[in-house]
């Protein structure tokens, strides 16, 4: 096989087995291909995913404007899921994953577990992409991101956050605690649900108006409770951004590509990215000395990046074909 197809072979082929066996063990539907074309259509969509990730797998692994295709795969993923959303709310009910509403909101993830003291569906899942790809969630699967990813870019440099750690353990801790509150009370679901609701559209304000004008992904990097858990849990996973510092001469080039408020002259001297570095990539095709490097046990600089190319992008093509309310 030639070399440049190996990876998108990989890829495609992690794609289809793990598709594969969500089609098989579920009985009912969770392909939307398989709801509307019964008996093939399952297969025939599991086949376009997994091209699909490969051709994206093959841009990104050339090299080919890594930043780009990023922002587009997120972006994709974030119109389907909302689309199929509001296609589900107008009634056509096969849009939907079970039937079962619930808020698209990220913070309620950890909120309604607390809330309702079981760990579902979405936790399992969030965390599971912890374990396989460390902080892929904040930079490729989730779709509050792509939105703050969009409103924040721009041309200027990023202003830098004061307090940061103090801000994001605070609204952290106000989502664990307002859940226990309503949980200890025993809050009816419906304002419980109201809740979450305005603290869904309080981040979407966040978006709009302090992103765009720090021209940094706020929201993500210090608003969302799940983004702050991602950025402590993500050592979980073998895989580390790196920077050299014999290679790095402080030119600063880099910065401007961050909108995770990671790379600061700190953070840069210590050899790594900051707390809230997502391994998002933007960040490495922008080294003239190829100093910033992703790190994988000890396989070479590229097959690490490329390594990890693969499975978020594999994740996210899952996601693009699982992932409905």
């Amino acid at each position: 096989m030639n070399k440049r197809f190996v990876n998108p072979f990989i890829g495609g082929m992690i794609v289809i087995f793990i598709l594969s066996i969500v089609h098989l063990m579920i009985d009912n539907p969770i392909l939307l291909a398989e709801r509307f074309f019964p008996g093939f259509g399952g297969w025939i969509e599991i086949l376009l995913i997994a091209f699909y990730a490969g051709f994206i797998i093959d841009r990104m692994t050339q090299g080919r404007n890594i930043s780009y295709w990023r922002r587009f795969t997120w972006s994709l993923f974030t119109i389907v899921f909302f689309s199929q959303l509001f296609l589900g709310l107008l009634g056509y009910e096969r849009f939907l994953m079970t039937g079962n509403l619930h808020l698209p909101i990220p913070a309620m993830i950890i909120g309604g577990s607390i809330y309702k003291l079981k760990i579902g569906f979405m936790p399992i899942l969030f965390l599971s992409t912890i374990v396989i790809s460390g902080p892929a969630w904040c930079s490729q699967l989730c779709y509050f991101g792509a939105m703050d990813l969009q409103i924040s870019k721009g041309g200027k440099k990023p202003r830098k956050v004061k307090h940061k750690t103090a801000l994001k353990m605070t609204f952290l801790l106000l989502v664990i605690a307002g859940a226990l509150i309503l949980r200890l009370f025993d809050i009816d679901y419906v304002v419980s649900a109201w809740a979450g609701g305005v603290f869904g559209l309080a981040g979407i304000g966040i978006i709009l108006l302090i992103s765009r004008k720090k021209r940094m992904m706020y929201h993500c990097t210090v608003y969302c409770p799940i983004g702050t858990i991602t950025q402590y849990l993500k050592f979980i996973n073998p895989f580390r951004m790196i920077i050299e510092p014999n290679a790095c001469t402080l030119c600063m080039h880099c910065k401007p590509h961050c909108k995770y408020d990671a790379l600061h002259t700190i953070d840069i001297k210590n050899g790594k990215p900051g707390i809230s570095c997502t391994y998002c990539g933007d960040c490495v095709s922008s080294c003239d000395t190829n100093a910033i490097k992703y790190k994988l046990f000890n396989l070479q600089d590229q097959r690490a990046q490329n390594a990890w190319i693969i499975i978020s992008i594999a994740l996210h093509a899952i996601f693009l074909a699982l992932g409905r309310i």
